[in-house]
């Protein structure tokens, strides 16, 4: 039995007409690719159901979902299944010959990556889809997760790309067919947000949105996060386990340190350059290794600016279940720190148009790693306040308004022992702000001279004869 074609198919219409230019040409071989909750499935069941192709193949379509299948056994005998065949022990000679002898046949195999990743698996996994194009009567079409065709199948070219989030009028068309169009733009566009424009993660909250609204959508998402959208059993109804699915794959546990990186970006909506991934010196050797596997599972994609980045649904689920460790963030705090600090330095020089760029690119990701040190008694609390100090600085300079940070120095200053960090704080603070806007501002300034006659620093001195 066929799947039905899908309700709602928005925003894939450019694929599907890309898809369909392939069957012009003899033996297509086409591969679906994307990451987990991108449309894969729905975009190969409406090829499936297509006019020009139902004319074509009439009852010689079959859709094989591959999701229990973890061998070329398993396979074959899903395959044999569909095709009417009793069922055996290998059903290999007898699938490819029933093919072979029967009339042309469209064979869709959606979520074949189960029986593809396993390394012990993948030969005889690639050998029989090799088996199965020798076929000149079959049709071949696959979906799978990540960015990786299997070997051993010339694929028509040119090559489909991995699917991408939906443009957002189509996220829009999706999300007013399930919730209907008596929700405020302005808050439809505040929950589609929070799926970056995912397919699944859309559907999700749609369905969520038509029985709450979006005010108590948003509002849940303060508390619960993924958990709104992850309240079904399997991958098309349940956002948190179509993510653990990616991240238990072969690929990704073959290259355990992936995780790490990708906690990491949980925190990192401007995501990282490799540049960043080298000098921030990780405590990773293979780190080149680990943003590779990311790509190709695509739990990370580049952007493009080729920075590494997580989508919305994947960062806000390890940020809440997998969040990064301090040996993860330290090394880039660190290197921020740095960044900052010689920006300083070279003000006004020539050199200084570099590190505004690199800076302005890490310019959300930065107080995010400085807020993981804001904490009393954290090691690095002094050299977070130093480093908000500095961040506020630049903030000035480049005419941008207050940082999220400062209301949660002023509350720490009591719990550091750093006179000079304290006083570089609340300096550039006044100087950045004015008094107005700063509590208990009179008490702020009589304690920063304090602080300043034990910090012996005549540059900061000089400073606070113009801000405080």
């Amino acid at each position: 039995m066929l799947p039905a074609e899908p309700k709602i198919f928005h925003g894939r219409e450019s694929e599907l007409a890309d898809i369909l230019k392939h069957f012009e040409q003899s033996n297509p071989r086409i591969a679906i690719l994307g990451a987990g909750g991108m449309g894969k499935t729905s975009l190969a069941q409406a090829v499936l159901h297509h006019e020009e192709i139902v004319i074509k193949y009439q009852g010689n379509r079959l859709f094989v979902a591959c999701d229990t299948a973890a061998s070329k056994v398993e396979l074959a005998g899903l395959i044999g299944a569909h095709l009417g065949m009793k069922p055996g022990q290998d059903l290999t000679r007898a699938v490819l010959h029933h093919l072979s002898e029967g009339p042309t046949t469209l064979l869709i195999l959606d979520n074949l990556e189960t029986a593809w990743e396993p390394v012990e698996s993948r030969k005889e996994v690639e050998e029989f889809l090799s088996l199965l194009t020798d076929i000149i009567s079959l049709v071949l079409m696959i979906t799978m997760r990540g960015a990786e065709r299997p070997s051993k199948v010339q694929w028509t070219r040119p090559f489909l790309p991995p699917l991408e989030p939906l443009a957002q009028e189509a996220a829009r068309k999706v999300f007013i067919d399930i919730a209907e169009d008596r929700h405020p733009m302005a808050e439809i566009d505040q929950v589609l947000s929070l799926t970056d424009n995912m397919p699944l993660s859309i559907n999700l909250l749609a369905h969520a949105v038509d029985v709450e609204g979006c005010t108590a959508i948003l509002s849940r998402w303060q508390r619960e996060r993924t958990s709104v959208i992850s309240e079904g059993y399997d991958r098309k109804s349940n956002v948190e386990s179509s993510i653990l699915l990616s991240l238990e794959s072969p690929r990704i546990m073959s290259t355990p340190h992936s995780q790490e990186l990708l906690s990491l970006l949980s925190i990192l909506p401007d995501g990282l350059s490799d540049v960043e991934l080298k000098q921030s010196k990780f405590a990773i050797q293979d780190i080149l290794d680990c943003k590779r596997a990311l790509l190709r599972t695509a739990l990370a994609y580049l952007d493009d600016h080729k920075r590494l980045k997580a989508l919305v649904p994947i960062r806000e689920y390890m940020a809440k279940f997998r969040p990064p460790t301090d040996e993860m963030i330290g090394p880039l705090f660190k290197h921020f720190q740095e960044l900052l600090q010689v920006y300083r330095v070279d003000l006004g020089k020539q050199s200084s148009a570099l590190y505004v760029e690199r800076l302005n690119s890490n310019y959300t990701n930065i107080p995010n790693i400085i807020q993981n040190g804001l904490y009393p008694g954290h090691p690095d609390l002094a050299d977070s306040i130093s480093c908000t100090s500095h961040f506020i600085q630049f903030n000035a300079d480049i005419g941008k308004g207050t940082i999220p940070l400062v209301d949660k120095v002023i509350t720490l200053l009591p719990h550091s022992e750093d006179h000079r960090a304290k006083a570089s704080f609340t300096v550039r603070l006044f100087g950045s702000h004015g008094s107005h806007s700063i509590p208990h501002s009179e008490a702020l300034i009589a304690q920063t001279f304090e602080w300043l006659k034990t910090s012996d620093d005549p540059d900061l001195e000089g400073m606070s004869t113009f801000s405080v």
